[in-house]
């Protein structure tokens, strides 16, 4: 009898979770996609600019318009 007037009023202010929706979650699946391609854009526009710029230094070195950082580094055709 003492357990039943303990738990009366058990779970009465509690709320329900909200629960996500389909068109909620294709949402978050898509905003999470953006965001992903939009960083793997800058890193890959990064890593693009610093290989140009490393194919633009060593065909400079090459044609002779840039001095070798090292004597022993010369390179030749």
């Amino acid at each position: 009898m003492v357990e039943q007037m303990m738990f009366k009023d058990w779970g009465k202010d509690i709320e329900l979770p909200n629960h996500v929706t389909k068109e909620e979650v294709q949402e978050m699946i898509d905003d999470a996609i953006r965001k992903h391609n939009r960083n793997a854009s800058i890193i890959s526009m990064c890593v693009g600019w610093v290989v140009l710029a490393l194919f633009a230094e060593g065909l400079l070195r090459l044609i002779g318009v840039i001095e070798p950082l090292f004597p022993w580094l010369k390179i030749t055709l």
